[in-house]
């Protein structure tokens, strides 16, 4: 396995806009404590929790000898054999672990077939088979009381997998109820929650596990402004949490907000140097902004640490693409999803390399994977419409393009794009097109794109009091960037004209002497409007 070199210049290459590496506000120190702070279980923050319960431990009444080599044989991944000991065994813990074995070794199963029939990343219609007889025993033992929180949260798992989402929903409820402490619970629960009526409708206790849930769900819903206030309430109280930390960076990224990402993000790397968890995102933020020095440094940290955890795998893809070295980015890609095939980073971003390697078919099944694990992955989306426009079928690219701004509505970079569309030869529906891009400029076009095109089809259709305000407005941008080109120049020969035309002789002027710095033919009509 080649190693990335800590140092080396990057190149991005001629790389198409990607939505998945670029995600500012001032840092707000996060505080340690130096004392003071308390450390029991329950926090203290002045609201009311209800008490954690405690289960009861059945598990050494009756058969402890069994419970204990079943266990052995389940760390020993020998599923079936730990199910056939807890045979009988009426016992809660029994119960849940025998159900538990069973139900992970159809799941090994199911994944041998699909590597049997498709391949290590092949996509197979392959089921559990122990589905069906685990329901029916954990609906009987739900009805009857005997079952604990884990044999709920097991149940919840079998509901989800036969599409039985709400009954699920309500399973794993009563079972975070029963036990908040089961953060696998909590994720499960977070997975079933696709909107936030559905979020809001839960009907969950008090308990402080409640704040983290929420804090996660509300990330995952893309509701970034709600989840940064919870997870800075959360950080008052855990002041030492670094999980608390990394969340709050990847709010900040996902807002776009990379300089102060980055800047979590280094301190995390300070106090834990040898963290892989959440460090993919970093490796993300790190090629939104090419800092190929840095994230050759990440890269290689994490591949000294731990080379086969599928996070390490996508931060060394990453470091790959910035240099421009797709085919080998696709094969680290590839070894994180045969580590972790729902890696749902590692499809998106596997999608767009071949888009760069000019793979369609193969970008187009990498999408589809993404979106098939997380329908809420706007970027796989945004991929799907980009694909479909480069193949000349606006139409379809704008059903993808609507459903990733669905998903991300306050991102300018789809709105763009389906703007692009209308506009395509096929169409040519401009007044739909400069909707899209006003709903852009309103939602940071970073990128300047709206302004310029705004005032471009406005003059089209013979507007020109629209067009010069848009113009004005974007070469007050370009010139605030210090940043000019074709752009700046086009926009200075229109409100020049529209100037003269309409009697603003002297703002005329001051937009061709601006023109007079360039060389060309936008010099020689400056002379011409000056002599005019």
């Amino acid at each position: 396995m080649d190693t990335p070199s800590l140092s080396g210049s990057a190149a991005s290459g001629g790389r198409l806009l990607h939505l998945h590496r670029s995600g500012g506000s001032s840092f707000r120190r996060r505080l340690r404590p130096g004392g003071g702070a308390s450390e029991a279980g329950t926090p203290l923050g002045g609201v009311s929790y209800v008490s954690t319960p405690i289960p009861d431990d059945d598990a050494f009444d009756v058969g402890a000898d069994k419970y204990l080599l079943a266990k052995t044989y389940f760390d020993c991944r020998e599923y079936r054999r730990a199910a056939h000991v807890l045979r009988g065994q009426a016992g809660r813990k029994a119960v849940f672990l025998r159900c538990y074995a069973l139900y992970t070794a159809g799941e090994k199963r199911k994944e041998e077939e699909t590597i049997e029939l498709e391949g290590s990343l092949g996509k197979s219609n392959a089921i559990n088979q122990e589905l069906v007889a685990l329901e029916r025993e954990l609906s009987t033992h739900r009805r009857t009381g005997a079952i604990d929180s884990f044999g709920l949260y097991l149940y919840g798992i079998v509901l989800r997998d036969k599409d039985c989402e709400g009954l699920a929903r309500t399973v794993l409820v009563e079972s975070v109820n029963s036990y908040p402490w089961n953060w696998s619970a909590w994720l499960e629960l977070q997975s079933l929650c696709t909107s936030s009526d559905i979020l809001n409708n839960l009907n969950l206790k008090n308990h402080w596990m409640k704040d983290f849930f929420l804090a996660s769900a509300h990330l995952e819903l893309k509701m970034h402004e709600e989840a940064l206030k919870r997870y800075e309430c959360l950080m008052r109280v855990f002041r030492c949490s670094d999980y608390i930390q990394a969340q709050i960076a990847t709010v900040q990224y996902s807002m776009r907000d990379l300089d102060e990402a980055d800047m979590i993000f280094e301190e995390l790397l300070r106090t834990d140097p040898f963290r892989v968890d959440s460090m993919d995102v970093y490796s993300n933020l790190l090629y939104a902004k090419e800092s190929s020095t840095a994230l050759s440094f990440l890269a290689h940290r994490v591949f000294l640490t731990d080379k086969y955890r599928p996070e390490s795998c996508c931060i060394i893809a990453n470091y790959y693409s910035l240099k421009g070295q797709h085919e080998k980015s696709v094969l680290y890609f590839q070894r994180a999803l045969k580590l972790n095939r729902k890696y749902l980073s590692a499809w998106t971003l596997m999608g767009h390399e071949f888009v760069e390697l000019k793979n369609t078919p193969a970008a187009i099944d990498a999408y589809r994977r993404a979106v098939d694990i997380n329908p809420r992955d706007y970027r796989a989306w945004y991929g799907l419409g980009q694909i479909y426009e480069m193949m000349g079928m606006p139409f379809y690219g704008l059903y993808y393009f609507r459903k990733s701004s669905y998903l991300q509505p306050n991102d300018a970079r789809p709105w763009n794009a389906m703007a692009q569309c209308y506009e395509s030869d096929q169409l040519q529906m401009i007044e739909e097109a400069i909707k899209c891009y006003e709903r852009s400029a309103n939602s940071n076009d970073t990128e300047g794109i709206a302004l310029h095109q705004l005032g471009k089809l406005h003059s089209m259709l013979g507007q020109s009091e629209e067009a010069a305000f848009y113009y004005k407005k974007d070469l007050e941008r370009i010139e605030a960037e210090e940043r000019q080109g074709q752009n700046f120049v086009e926009a200075l020969l229109f409100l020049a004209k529209y100037c003269k035309n309409i009697g603003r002789f002297e703002e005329a002027e001051l937009y061709c002497t601006k023109l007079l710095d360039y060389t060309g033919p936008e010099n020689e009509t400056a002379k011409i409007f000056c002599k005019g």
